[in-house]
Parts: C-alpha cells; sequence; structure tokens
C-alpha cells in the first residue's frame, strides 16, 4: 500500500512474526482496514502542527495514518511487546517520519502527565473496558488537549454522548460534559477488526469548552455520582446520604433552583455544578 497502512495480510503477518495471542482482558482488537484508518484521521480534522496522543496503539494501524497528517505521535501501549515493536513496524513503512513517533510503554490510566511538547488532540481505539475511565482521566491530566476522537463500542459512544433526558444518558454523559462538547461522529463495523469483537463499535469527536464556574471538579462529580447510584430516585431521595438527611438535600436542592421532584437524568452538568456550589455555602 502506498501510503504505508496496514490490511488483512500485514496485520496476520505482523501477529505471527510478533507471536501475539490478542488478549481479550486489555480489549486487544486490532483494526484490519485501511479505509477505515483514513475515515477516522479524516474526522479527526488535525491541524498540520498538533501533537497527537494515541492510547492503545496495538500494531500500529492508527498510527501509521496519523503520523503524516500531525507533527507528532505519541503513543501509549501498555503491552510491552506491541510497545517494543512499534517503533521498527513506522519505520519500515513510513521511513521518512518516522522520527515523529514516540512510544511510551505504560499504562494511560495511571499516567501522571507527558513531556513536553503536549499532546493537543487524543485520537485512538480505546480498549472497550477502561474507555471511559482513560478519557476522564487524560482530560483531567492534559489540560493541553483541545480535541479528539476516540473509537469505543457503540453502547459506550451512546453513553458518552446522550443529552439529558435520554434513557442512556448517567455518569459518563454528565462528566464528560464538564470537559467538553461530545457527539456521536459515525459508526464502526466489527467486520474491520481482528479478532472480530462481539459489538459494533462508535466514533465519538469531543472539543474541550471551560466547565461551568459554579464549582469545582471534584465536589461536582461527588454529586453525580450520587445522583446516579440509584437510577429512577428523585434528587431529594438519590442526594439525601451526600447531604446527610432528605430535608437538607431539598434545601440544598432548592437553593440550587432545582426541583427535588427531579431525577439526575433530566439534569446538566451546569445544574450539578449549582447544586454542588449550594452545598459550599450551606
Amino acid at each position: 500500500m502506498t501510503d504505508g497502512l496496514l490490511g488483512p495480510a500485514e496485520v496476520r503477518d505482523l501477529v505471527a512474526r510478533l507471536g501475539i495471542r490478542p488478549a481479550k482482558a486489555r480489549g486487544q482488537n486490532f483494526v484490519r482496514d485501511a479505509n477505515t484508518v483514513r475515515r477516522i484521521v479524516r474526522t479527526a480534522d488535525l491541524a498540520a502542527d498538533e501533537v497527537v496522543l494515541e492510547v492503545g496503539p496495538g500494531l500500529g494501524s492508527l498510527t501509521l495514518g496519523l503520523l503524516p497528517a500531525a507533527a507528532a505521535v505519541v503513543a501509549v501501549e501498555i503491552d510491552p511487546v506491541l510497545a517494543a515493536a512499534l517503533p521498527s513496524t513506522v519505520d519500515s513503512r513510513l521511513p521518512g517520519i518516522a522520527r515523529r513517533l514516540t512510544v511510551l510503554a505504560a499504562d494511560a490510566l495511571a499516567l501522571p502527565g507527558l513531556p513536553d511538547p503536549q499532546p493537543t488532540a487524543l485520537v485512538a481505539n480505546l480498549p472497550y473496558n477502561v474507555a471511559v475511565p482513560v478519557v476522564l482521566h487524560l482530560l483531567a491530566t492534559l489540560p493541553g488537549l483541545r480535541h479528539g476522537l476516540v473509537m469505543v463500542q457503540a453502547e459506550v459512544a451512546d453513553r458518552l454522548t446522550a443529552p439529558p433526558g435520554s434513557k442512556v444518558y448517567g455518569v459518563p454523559s454528565v462528566k464528560l460534559a464538564w470537559y467538553a462538547s461530545a457527539r456521536r461522529a459515525g459508526p464502526v463495523p466489527r467486520a474491520v477488526f481482528w479478532p472480530v469483537p462481539n459489538v459494533d463499535s462508535g466514533l465519538v469527536a469531543f472539543t474541550r469548552r471551560e466547565p461551568p464556574p459554579d464549582a469545582g471538579r471534584e465536589e461536582v462529580f461527588a454529586v453525580v455520582d450520587a445522583a446516579f447510584a440509584q437510577r429512577r430516585k428523585t434528587m431529594r431521595a438519590a442526594l439525601a446520604g451526600w447531604a446527610g438527611s432528605p430535608a437538607l438535600a431539598e434545601e440544598i436542592l432548592r437553593a440550587a433552583g432545582v426541583d427535588p421532584g427531579i431525577r439526575g437524568e433530566a439534569l446538566d452538568v451546569a445544574a450539578f455544578a449549582r447544586i454542588a456550589a449550594a452545598a459550599a455555602t450551606r
């Protein structure tokens, strides 16, 4: 392939050469369709001077598409075999720009930060089992991340982008909304992966924005966690333990301008921030 991307034959060859047995626990499903990679890179809308963070590069399918589109790619890979092999794969397929790649053998969930230059975009095929905590951790840890495009399980994509009032609106929806505006950016069929997963995937695009000004993240997230710990309860009942009693919960809610009889599924992130702020001034 003239652009260096991996197809099914190249994926099979790499897997055989590296002696890999894809680990289900790490969500190792490798993209084997070059057109899907081209679509992801195009949809990510990267500027030529951007530093891209990729989590879970695996064999390098997406990495090879990102490198020509950005100034640099920082790839964080938890599997030491895959992390060690990625530079040579890139060097053999894109020798002219292999210098743009930095590989870190690390767990993205444990990253305390990254060396300069700071990444400005997150583009990744995320393991299904850790997709939400990875996205939230990176947005909290790396303030320079301005936007991103992540491929996640289709149901997770629905939850991350759900608006208030939706049946799947919940903790992931509100917490991502604290950091960014998000939208579904297209489906990804399971057939583009090897091994083929049991579910379809979806693309989630996000753009960072300023959080609500009323209260800090930890305080707001505590309210969110309490509100959704027991779905279908009114906010007065759901926040009783957090506030100290149902009566105190109602007092805080009324001070925040929130109906105590409403459910958490109906509230946007700004409302949760007002509740946290009202509690702080009690």
